[in-house]
């Protein structure tokens, strides 16, 4: 339920940030910055949390999109979810404070959001992509806000981050479409349609190009040129989708393109 996966790219985002976007390659004080490591960690349970809310929210919805998957009222009763995540938020926050008040008080935003998300900003057409969009950035900003330190690239991969989100979160509301128009969810597709869902992606990547191009070019200009080729070629894939595996397709390649982004902080 809390997407171990997803949890371990968080993690490693937030640490490939610090060693080689801050600190320049792998360092011992690094390693033995307790307060640094609880960041993470708070950031991973205020996550585990999100996963956990918007699974009890969507556990009809699920039913239609995703039966085999479900689990929420099956292996767990719904009154531990709100417990788990109830406390799962408490931890995070607390240890945030406990780190300084600025990270606690970006953790309470954060979990707050995802909350709000689950129980109404996803079923409305645009806003609940956008939140989880500024979400993913904010891991990134957490890490720039803990060290002070090359402020400007933690902001680049941070829209970078976020725009990437967005991208996928869109895809995937295109994937889900059946079971959230079921149930009364306002998400694009179901507003709009499929073919002006595609179109206001497609702008969105022209925009994210450009973004990127014009905050990274002087820093590294492989960094852009490669993202615009990848770009061009999820345009492509994005044309000729017309099902639902086709969007999963291609909501699974969205998150390599993030995976590929952290890993090329190595060469930044």
């Amino acid at each position: 339920m809390v997407r171990g996966l997803n949890l371990i790219i968080v993690g490693l985002t937030q640490y490939f940030t610090a060693i080689f976007l801050l600190h320049e390659g792998l360092s011992w004080h690094l390693l033995n910055d307790q307060k640094f490591f609880l960041l993470v960690l708070s950031t991973v349970i205020i996550t585990s949390a999100g996963y956990l809310i918007n699974d009890y929210y969507d556990v009809k919805i699920d039913y239609v999109n995703r039966p085999d998957r479900v689990i929420v009222g099956r292996a767990l009763k719904r009154r531990w979810i709100i417990i788990a995540h109830t406390a799962f938020n408490l931890i995070g926050i607390g240890i945030g404070f406990y780190i300084s008040p600025t990270i606690g008080t970006i953790n309470f935003i954060a979990a707050f959001l995802l909350w709000l998300y689950s129980n109404q900003l996803k079923r409305l057409p645009f806003i609940g992509n956008f939140t989880i969009a500024i979400l993913t950035g904010t891991t990134l900003f957490l890490v720039g806000q803990y060290f002070q330190e090359r402020e400007y690239l933690v902001l680049c991969y941070a829209i970078f981050a976020g725009f990437i989100t967005l991208i996928r979160e869109i895809i995937k509301d295109m994937e889900d479409l059946k079971g959230d128009e079921k149930f009364g969810c306002k998400t694009l597709p179901i507003v709009l349609g499929i073919a002006k869902t595609k179109q206001i992606i497609y702008g969105i990547v022209l925009i994210f190009c450009t973004v990127v191009f014009a905050l990274m070019s002087s820093v590294n200009i492989v960094f852009p040129i490669t993202l615009s080729v990848i770009m061009i070629f999820l345009i492509f894939e994005l044309l000729k989708a017309d099902k639902i595996k086709d969007y999963g397709r291609l909501s699974t390649f969205c998150k390599v393109i993030m995976l590929l982004g952290v890993i090329s902080m190595v060469w930044i």
